[in-house]
């Protein structure tokens, strides 16, 4: 009997159906390559979307050509996330009822800080990413990052770097379209396994520029699982876009992406996060 999709997405029998590739092998490529990423119910069962049943078809295609699965998994979601360019955008398309809050960049400051400090001090091996706008943003806050990229699986920044630059401490600083989105944004994302916390800024435009602290972003920052991969995904196809020999060596399971549903241990982080923040403002 053929199985119907879940109203709240599809069934890995589903997607087995529709694509010809077997469960195990879909299991073994999520776990060896982050690839494709389920939703997760609280029960645990993954769902898939529509979108999924075409990228998974993607990469069953470019295997027929000889190409091997991490190249072909790398071509397909760069492909899918190239067109995004912006981290703000990607995480608004992935869940619209995540609502933007206006702040002024001092706030943002310390929201970035807190999120930074509790993630140094609890995550395991995290996928770190920051987006700087510009080189002078980052240089301010180098020192901490150097200190973050240590413990971490992966750290990238993102600013008008003039080349990609992969130092022997600290995080890898690659260069970002000087006329794209991510002049306007500001991002910092954490993904690991049990902590994951991602916040994304996008400034807001004016007339008549404003004293540093009090230029104003549209801010979206979430502990759920779901808001991260999608901040990580848009993350990594920036990373394969700009250096693909960083991509290829990271290219199996060092970039496994968090799952499951949003946990007591994740609302704690919520909690710890704005705690520190107030503290910070006060």
């Amino acid at each position: 009997m053929k199985q119907q999709p879940a109203d709240d997405g599809l069934a890995i029998g589903e997607l087995v159906e529709r694509t010809g590739v077997s469960e195990g092998t879909l299991r073994v490529w999520e776990r060896r390559h982050g690839f494709p990423v389920p939703e997760r119910l609280a029960s645990g069962h993954r769902r898939y979307s529509e979108s999924d049943v075409e990228l998974v078809a993607s990469v069953v295609r470019e295997r027929a050509t000889g190409m091997s699965l991490a190249a072909a998994i790398a071509r397909v979601t760069e492909s899918a996330t190239s067109v995004e360019g912006s981290i703000f955008a990607g995480l608004r398309r992935s869940l619209p009822d995540l609502q933007p809050i206006s702040l002024r960049k001092d706030v943002v400051l310390a929201l970035s800080r807190a999120i930074e400090d509790e993630s140094c001090a609890q995550a395991e091996r995290p996928l770190l990413f920051g987006s700087f706008q510009r080189v002078r943003y980052f240089r301010q806050s180098q020192r901490r990052w150097q200190d973050f990229a240590r413990t971490a699986e992966l750290a990238v920044v993102f600013a008008d770097f003039d080349r990609p630059h992969m130092p022997e401490v600290g995080p890898v600083e690659l260069p970002i379209d000087r006329a794209g989105p991510l002049t306007r944004e500001w991002a910092v994302v954490c993904d690991a396994p049990g902590h994951a916390v991602c916040l994304v800024g996008l400034e807001l435009p004016v007339l008549t520029p404003p004293r540093d602290a009090a230029r104003e972003f549209e801010v979206l920052w979430s502990v759920e699982p779901a808001a991260v991969r999608a901040a990580s995904q848009v993350c990594l196809g920036l990373m394969r876009r700009a250096s693909p020999e960083l991509a290829e060596r990271f290219s199996d399971d060092a970039l496994k992406l968090s799952a499951g549903p949003i946990s007591d241990q994740q609302l704690r982080l919520a909690s710890a996060i704005t705690t520190r923040t107030l503290r910070a403002m006060g």
